[in-house]
């Protein structure tokens, strides 16, 4: 669990993530939810070899879903992960 690549499972291109990269460097990703900050930010430092300023973190709870009229399920929870680099630092998502 304590391997960079088991902590950060993908980077979240949403509208709000890339209006937050544009603006303030600070890129979003879904993260194990048992990962912890120190955590996170040794794995991103490592991975993409950036130096990270700050880590911030939110759980994000499942929904709840239905498909047609019989069943009813859940959406697993998840955990997000906002990460603000370094001034001058990027990572490039191309």
């Amino acid at each position: 669990m304590n391997e960079p690549h088991d902590l950060i499972e993908t980077i979240l291109l949403t509208e709000k993530a890339t209006r937050l990269t544009e603006s303030q460097s600070t890129y979003v990703f879904r993260v194990r939810p048992r990962a912890t900050k120190p955590q996170i930010k040794k794995a991103i430092e490592t991975l993409f070899k950036k130096k990270v300023a700050a880590v911030n973190t939110t759980n994000v709870r499942g929904k709840w879903r239905r498909a047609r009229t019989a069943s009813e399920g859940r959406t697993s929870d998840w955990k997000k992960a906002y990460v603000k680099l370094a001034d001058g630092e990027t990572i490039d998502l191309a």
